[in-house]
């Protein structure tokens, strides 16, 4: 997610969890009525909108999205990448739930879900997209709010840090592959060229752009210089989300006023992935001896979604309209609460954890 502690810091100076982080659901929340409300009221006007598009890519969403991701990015040090040795069991164990376990879990509860439990009562047409969208948004771990997440449950920072720059690097090269197969186990049409341009637009181009003004503001304050411009892009990035989502359900609104229990029934598959792989992954570290401060970060980079890609690819990939953009933006509204009961669970659970026996 976009709003993140600060990574340099020890957990002892980093802060908790901000009030508009705290509260991001009520704002979402918030978009989701204005912008269904606003895409009933003006249907022209977001019909306009959608039309802005250049080699399939909605340049107005393109944007927005940008801003979301780019700060996130900015605060990733790729250096931390030499750390990764220092805690290879932990750092094992999130890469097997991510990559090996998160999306395909998540494409089986779409399948379960939505092409059988809830079939009956989703629009017939829509149900291969809400399934891409589901896989979209499981394909890729979240790279920034985990450190909130991290902060949260003392989790050792180091360990954080190197965790996130390892799965940003390997979603250069591992995100389309593996979209690319579960949709075409799900029996969903691979667009390879947008599936590629996303990637691009949405993780290369970005990560370059991210990597060159980190250094850029590294060498010209050092650290100070860039908190205070992270401190500056943090509201931008939280406005460019809401914006965004407002745009999303506009796009859509009439759609959700005629059957608003979709967005609950997309909930269930997105809820069950999260515990089952946070349970897991915090399971296993328990199982091979690592300690809670990296056991529990672990279990929460494995839940967690990097939503602002998935949106931007299924935007991308299946149109403003989709159900696919519906599901990822699901994810959104759920993320915040969702994972803070994780948290409350890992803190909890820490006696039951450290006593291995």
């Amino acid at each position: 997610m976009s709003q993140v502690a600060t990574i340099d810091q020890a957990p002892a100076e980093a802060p908790g969890i901000g009030f508009f982080e705290r509260y991001l659901t009520l704002w979402v929340a918030s978009c989701i009525i204005t912008g269904t409300l606003l895409g009933h009221l003006l249907p022209g006007t977001f019909e306009a909108i959608g039309h802005m598009e250049i080699a399939q890519v909605n340049l107005p969403v393109a944007g927005l999205i940008w801003l979301m991701i780019i700060p996130m990015l900015l605060k990733i040090d790729f250096g931390a990448l030499a750390d990764v040795r220092r805690q290879w069991k932990g750092i094992g164990v999130t890469l097997f739930v991510n990559w090996a376990v998160k999306p395909f879990s998540m494409a089986l509860l779409g399948w379960i879900f939505v092409r059988h439990v809830f079939a009956a009562y989703l629009p017939a047409g829509q149900l291969d997209s809400y399934i891409a969208g589901l896989i979209l948004l499981a394909a890729a771990p979240c790279t920034a709010m985990v450190f909130v997440w991290s902060n949260l449950c003392n989790g050792e920072p180091n360990f954080t840090l190197s965790q996130v720059a390892l799965n940003d690097a390997i979603m250069v090269v591992a995100f389309a592959p593996i979209v690319a197969l579960l949709l075409g186990l799900s029996s969903i049409t691979v667009p390879w060229n947008t599936l590629l341009l996303s990637v691009l637009l949405y993780i290369v181009v970005p990560v370059a752009i991210s990597l060159a003004l980190r250094r850029t503001l590294l060498a010209r304050g050092g650290m100070a210089r860039l908190q205070a411009v992270l401190r500056r892009l943090g509201p931008v990035s939280l406005l460019a989300l809401l914006a965004t989502l407002v745009l999303l359900f506009g796009f859509q609104g009439q759609q959700i006023l005629a059957q608003p229990a979709v967005i609950a029934m997309l909930a269930v598959p997105i809820l069950i992935q999260v515990y089952f792989n946070a349970g897991l992954a915090y399971w296993l570290n328990r199982q091979l001896g690592v300690p809670h401060c990296v056991g529990g970060p672990s279990a929460l980079i494995g839940a967690s979604n990097f939503f602002e890609l998935a949106v931007a690819a299924a935007v991308g990939l299946f149109g403003v309209h989709s159900g696919a953009a519906l599901a990822t933006v699901v994810g959104v509204l759920i993320e915040v609460p969702v994972m803070l009961s994780v948290v409350r669970i890992v803190n909890r659970s820490r006696g039951w954890y450290e006593a291995r026996g």
